[in-house]
């Protein structure tokens, strides 16, 4: 079975992603308290992509469940990216 993804969603979260990225930093996503040093905050990427679903046009239909979780996914994987990337500039 394909995978349902929603092309619009992508980009609104990425939008909105790289937005606060630029206004707040790596360090809004990452958790304070944890005992990892670098932790993803699940509840940031959850309001990007609650944000981007919910900015969507009203004539539009709900984004499907797959589609959400494949957006999430895809937010995940660019904090990680910008972690390992901030890790190698920093020498850690």
């Amino acid at each position: 079975m394909a995978d349902v993804i929603d092309l619009t969603l992508v980009a609104d979260a990425r939008r909105f992603f790289f937005k606060l990225l630029d206004a707040r930093g790596l360090s809004y996503f990452l958790r304070k308290d944890g005992q990892r040093l670098f932790h993803i905050e699940q509840s940031k990427v959850e309001m990007v992509v609650r944000t981007a679903a919910r900015s969507r046009p009203k004539h539009l239909p709900k984004p499907p469940l797959p589609a959400v979780d494949y957006c999430r996914k895809e937010i995940r994987r660019e904090l990680i990216r910008r972690v390992v990337q901030t890790m190698l500039q920093t020498g850690f």
